[in-house]
Parts: C-alpha cells; sequence; structure tokens
C-alpha cells in the first residue's frame, strides 16, 4: 500500500548535509529526539489551551513537518554517526507516540469535531506502533507497513489544521475523515502483526 513514508529515502537525503553538520557540533540523536517531543508537547498545549481559536492551528502543520524532519534526523544521527543507544531507541518509540498524542488529542476539544475518532486515532496509533515495534521481539524487524504511518496521520492532521484555521467550520465531514483515518490505522495493525509473524517464522 502507498504511504508517504515511502518517500523517506529521498527526504533524508536532502537532511544529510545538515544532518552531519550537527554531529560534527556534538549533538547527539537523543537531544533531537527530546526536542521533537518538546516541541510536540508545548504546540499541542497551546491549541488545546485555545480550542476556540482556530488561527492557533496554524502552528501546526509546519510543526509537524519539522517533527518529521526532527525524527529523520535523530535516526540517521544514530545511524550514520555511531550515536547508537539503547536509551536512544526507548526514546525514539516513546517520542513518537507522546507526539502523536500531544498533537492530536487537542482536536478533541475543538467545536464540531466529535472527540471519538479523535481519541480513537490516538490510541490506534500507539497500538499500531507498538505492533511495529514487536516485530523485533519476536526476531524480525521493526515494521512500518500499512496506509496510515506516522507521516500519512501527520499529512492529515496537518491538513485539517489548515483548513480549519482558514475559518472553515467543522461538521460532519471533519468527523467522516478522522474516522477513515482511524479505520486505516487499524488495517496497519493487522498488516504489521500479520508480516511481523511471517518474517520472524
Amino acid at each position: 500500500m502507498i504511504s508517504i513514508y515511502q518517500l523517506k529515502p529521498r527526504f533524508q537525503k536532502l537532511l544529510r548535509p545538515g544532518v552531519r553538520r550537527l554531529a560534527e557540533a556534538g549533538v547527539t540523536a537523543n537531544q533531537v529526539t527530546t526536542a521533537a517531543a518538546l516541541l510536540s508537547v508545548a504546540t499541542g498545549a497551546v491549541i488545546a489551551l485555545n480550542p476556540f481559536v482556530s488561527s492557533f492551528l496554524f502552528l501546526l502543520p509546519p510543526v509537524l513537518f519539522l517533527r518529521m524532519a526532527l525524527n529523520a534526523v535523530d535516526g540517521m544521527l544514530a545511524r550514520e554517526h555511531g550515536l547508537k543507544s539503547p536509551l536512544g531507541q526507548i526514546l525514539n518509540e516513546l517520542g513518537d507516540v507522546i507526539s502523536d498524542a500531544a498533537l492530536y488529542l487537542p482536536f478533541a476539544l475543538i467545536p464540531g469535531i466529535s472527540p471519538v475518532p479523535v481519541v480513537l486515532i490516538t490510541v490506534l496509533a500507539i497500538v499500531s506502533e507498538m505492533a511495529g515495534v514487536l516485530g523485533t521481539v519476536i526476531g524480525g524487524s521493526r515494521r512500518y507497513d500499512g496506509p496510515m504511518g506516522k507521516s500519512d496521520r501527520a499529512f492529515v492532521f496537518g491538513l485539517l489544521a489548515l483548513i480549519l484555521a482558514f475559518g472553515i467550520e467543522a461538521h460532519l465531514w471533519v468527523d467522516v475523515i478522522l474516522s477513515v483515518t482511524a479505520l486505516l490505522i487499524a488495517v496497519n495493525v493487522v498488516i504489521r502483526v500479520r508480516r511481523g509473524v511471517k518474517e520472524a517464522e
């Protein structure tokens, strides 16, 4: 299935010169991972505390893009510059689910949006990432399969934030989009479990 994640190698190629300079400056992968999580939590807090002020949603698309860049950077620092560590692996996985929750749960507070699909997406995103990580536990690789991975979720919520920030009111159409997103994340879980088990066997 097509996913924005498939564009990651090209994105990494663009970032590589900057990553090299960061490594030379002594920046660690764990510092980048932590910065991405803190940025996400701070942005989510601003939106959650101001759910009736649509202009704050303009923050989300650039923050989501920056978070995606930082996620790529920390991985490249770890793999290509000898900065891998057990703590880094844990921070990377925890940082992703914390950032997802921090950036997406505030949508449940926005007038006109049902909190049910927002919460469902957040829970399923955590389950999806856990399903991916468990591939390594049973002797396979970290799984990123499925049509609604981290980058795809970021695209959906970034686009929704942009539309709402321009003053378009949230109605049933938002709930439909979010419900479809939740369904596709559930598909992620099934695919990752099946392929993880098949790889391990």
